[in-house]
């Protein structure tokens, strides 16, 4: 789990092209947040949770 848990494999990460560059923020949350922070609320997306059971 840790190789993989950052805000950029949550359900929840979205990202939008701003004209001032990009924009990262967590739809649950409601906030701004970075691609590699961590928050105990992370729900992987599904492709995530395979390559889990992978390793």
């Amino acid at each position: 789990m840790k190789d993989y848990h950052c805000c950029a494999t949550c359900l929840h990460f979205k990202a939008e092209k701003k004209a001032g560059g990009m924009l990262y923020y967590c739809k649950r949350l409601g906030y701004e947040t970075k691609s590699s922070y961590k928050f105990n609320c992370w729900s992987p997306r599904d492709e995530i949770k395979k390559l889990m059971e992978k390793k």
